[in-house]
């Protein structure tokens, strides 16, 4: 299963994440999408408000399937290797997982104050194709 992942590609933060996917990654399960353009998050149906939410994961081949914020964050988590057990585990503690939302929208709506701001975005080396037509471009349903 293939997962679009839709962030901020001027937030350092969000940019050093990102690349940290790609390196565990390399375009395997995750491709990536920059909040900041429009024309292929139109597809989607993803308006920049949305985008102040926070990140947001779309699974590839059931695009109503989505996950925004700390819920995104988790499920990447959960999808990585041996992440579901890290998972798990931070969910079952109590307290931990309201804290982390909480602690999650603090960081985003101050990332640019306390990670700084890219003077120019960030492209992925693997890119999301919105089009209905993805699969044709070799994006997603690779095992």
């Amino acid at each position: 299963m293939t997962y679009f992942v839709i962030y901020d590609s001027h937030c350092n933060l969000c940019v050093s994440l990102v690349q940290l996917l790609e390196t565990l990654d390399r375009g395997e399960k995750f491709q990536y999408t920059p909040m900041q353009d429009q024309s292929t998050l139109n597809q989607w149906g993803i308006t920049p408000q949305d985008c102040e939410m926070g990140m947001i994961l779309i699974n590839a081949d059931f695009p109503e399937q989505r996950w925004q914020g700390s819920d995104a964050a988790e499920e990447i988590g959960r999808l990585l290797p041996l992440g579901d057990l890290f998972v798990k585990a931070y969910r079952a503690m109590p307290g931990v997982k309201w804290t982390g939302d909480r602690i999650y929208e603090q960081v985003r709506d101050n990332r640019y104050t306390l990670f700084g701001k890219r003077s120019s975005p960030y492209q992925s080396q693997y890119p999301a194709c919105a089009r209905g037509d993805w699969r044709e471009f070799g994006v997603g349903g690779r095992s």
